[in-house]
């Protein structure tokens, strides 16, 4: 476990990897791993484990009426992503200017989080904007 919970490792695959996100849908996987390797990174993905829940019985209150259980929930797959460069934050990569998008502008946050298609880079982060 990190020091800093900003700072999280795991073993995905046999290799020990920095974690980038956890439970990503295949479409977060494909534009992070894109981004992720035109920087320069290697990037594990492995399968995210499945939610552990039991099914849970419904009682009507005041009644002996047979028990209900719910009906489990659909699965859904999820992804974890990771890169093997454990210094790497993904915070920090962002923040600090350190990722570039392939027409060369800076990664922003409005881009890391797939808000703007395109890296608006000449406008501040901190800026109030309208979506």
């Amino acid at each position: 476990m990190a020091l800093n919970a900003n700072y999280s490792f795991e073993e995905l695959g046999e290799v020990k990897c920095s974690i980038i996100e956890k439970n990503c849908s295949a479409e977060r996987v494909e534009f992070l791993k894109k981004l992720l390797e035109f920087n320069g990174f290697t990037v594990v993905v492995v399968n995210s484990p499945p939610p552990k829940t039991a099914a849970k019985p419904i009682v009507p209150a005041g009644t002996d009426a047979p028990v209900e259980t719910t009906p489990p929930a659909p699965v859904i797959t999820t992804f974890t992503v990771g890169v093997t460069d454990l210094t790497f934050n993904p915070i920090n990569g962002v923040y600090n200017r350190q990722l570039k998008t392939e027409d060369g502008k800076f990664v922003t946050p409005h881009y890391w989080k797939q808000i703007d298609k395109e890296s608006q880079d000449e406008v501040w982060y901190w800026k109030k904007r309208s979506l």
